[in-house]
């Protein structure tokens, strides 16, 4: 009896020692196999440690590069900006100091300017300007350089900013022959004398030069009145008045055309044809202008140069060009001679431009707002 219960005690501990054992290499697998988890674990994290350390470098030096890129972008776009705008500056000072007629500005506003104090010919003055403002509704004016073109600057300047076509005379024969004809069909062999404003007796020289400011009219004539934009107009208009060159080219230009009508009055009346307008009678009335070749000598060589168009050849302007011209001469403000019409007698069809002088020898362009 004994012995039974000795060998089952001894049977169970061996099953206790056998289960005791199986738990220990249960618990042994376990515990490698929770150490082999944490140490991948560990080796995972230190390889994603280190692959991130590598990416934050690559990371860190891109920003760099990107901060360092964007500062200097900067700093080039604001050089570039600083230098467009100065170079915009420079080419508007440039423009508006060559620009011979300039942008608009406040009529009271210039006449405040131009005749501050309190005498007798400033309070006239200021007078005038007022009565233009309130009664003919002109709220701005052009400033038109100063110099002895300064009318037919202010005449062709308004032609060619209001598309005015050429007159119809002109449509229907080729103003570059007129030079060929004036010296070839009509003999005038005196234009050689012919003075383009500051030059003077070109001689021979004078028929070639002559050709080539009818081409410079008839060109920008042609182009300017063909532009049905307003706003490019101008701006056609704003290069071309300028250029001082291509000015004078015009202005001598007009001014032939002015010695060619004189030619033709002149024969017409000689050969006693159709009636001429009485501008050439008062014209040819004048000692110093009694046939062409008196005219230019006295009158169209030193246009451009020492004077200014007077009241007759302003009549004979607006007749060759067929455009009304409406001169406000504030020195006769209050008087009838006021407003003057050149030439006196026009027809209706014709364009009209506006003058303004107070001197009648410097001339400017007002601007009517309703």
């Amino acid at each position: 009896m004994q012995r039974r219960h000795d060998r089952e005690a001894s049977k169970n501990r061996d099953q206790f020692t056998e289960q005791e054992k199986q738990s220990r290499i249960n618990h042994s697998k376990r515990s490698v196999g929770k150490h082999e988890v944490r140490s991948w674990t560990t080796a995972t994290k230190q390889s994603l440690c280190l692959m991130w350390q590598k990416v934050k470098v690559q990371l860190m030096l891109s920003m760099s590069f990107l901060v360092t890129i964007f500062w200097y972008c900067r700093r080039l776009y604001s050089f570039l900006a600083q230098l467009l705008k100065w170079w915009s500056n420079y080419l508007q000072r440039k423009l508006i100091r060559n620009l011979s007629v300039l942008t608009e500005v406040d009529l009271l506003g210039y006449s405040a300017r131009e005749w501050k104090g309190e005498t007798k010919q400033a309070k006239h003055m200021k007078e005038a300007y007022e009565e233009l403002f309130w009664s003919y509704h002109t709220k701005y004016l052009r400033q038109v350089r100063r110099d002895n073109y300064c009318v037919l600057r202010a005449v062709l300047f308004q032609i060619f900013s209001q598309g005015i076509p050429f007159p119809s005379w002109m449509k229907e024969r080729d103003i570059l022959k007129l030079p060929e004809k004036l010296l070839y069909s009509q003999g005038c062999n005196w234009i050689q004398q012919y003075s383009f404003g500051p030059e003077r007796y070109m001689g021979p020289n004078a028929f070639g030069k002559l050709r080539r400011c009818m081409e410079t009219l008839k060109t920008n004539w042609t182009e300017i009145s063909a532009t049905k934009d307003h706003e490019e107009r101008g701006n056609m208009c704003n290069t071309l008045f300028s250029d001082e060159s291509k000015e004078h080219k015009l202005y001598e230009a007009i001014k032939f055309i002015m010695l060619y009508e004189v030619v033709e009055a002149y024969e017409q009346i000689k050969n006693r044809e159709e009636p001429i307008h009485n501008l050439f009678s008062l014209l040819f009335a004048r000692d110093s202008s009694s046939d062409p070749l008196s005219f230019m000598m006295n009158h169209l060589n030193s246009i451009g140069d020492s004077i200014c168009l007077d009241q007759v050849e302003l009549s004979l302007l607006g007749y060759l060009l067929e455009v009304k011209i409406r001169v406000y001469r504030l020195h006769r403000f209050n008087t009838e001679e006021f407003q003057v019409n050149y030439p006196d007698e026009y027809r209706r069809e014709w364009n009209e431009i506006s003058l303004l002088t107070e001197d009648d020898r410097y001339y400017h362009i007002p601007l009517f707002r309703t």
